[in-house]
């Protein structure tokens, strides 16, 4: 009976730690961003765009002609929406095609 009461707990102990959160590049990289954004309606969005998570960092409405950052899941910058150019494009494809999944953190 002790035998299969160990194996029932070693079972749950592994499944939990698989479901466990991943540690991603996302949240130091949040925290850096509360730090520097200068607007009470900044906010990071996760988004699925070309087939990937990507992160959208939004200053808000600050100032004139800001970009909002685009992230993929490594936290690499892949481009920039907005600015003086009004910018709509990464990589090629216009980012009205991208999913909405969630907000991360807002101002």
């Amino acid at each position: 009976m002790r035998s299969k009461l160990f194996i029932v707990a070693i079972s749950i102990s592994l499944l939990s730690c698989s479901k466990s959160k991943k540690n991603t590049c996302v949240d130091p990289k949040t925290d850096d961003f509360k730090k520097t954004c200068c607007s009470k309606d900044a906010k990071v969005s996760e988004y699925t765009f070309q087939g990937n998570t990507v992160y959208v960092f939004d200053p808000g409405n600050c100032g004139a002609d800001m970009t909002s950052e685009v992230t993929n899941a490594k936290c690499e910058t892949i481009g920039y929406l907005g600015g003086i150019s009004g910018n709509t494009k990464i990589n090629g494809e216009d980012f009205s095609k991208a999913k909405y999944k969630k907000t991360v953190w807002s101002n």
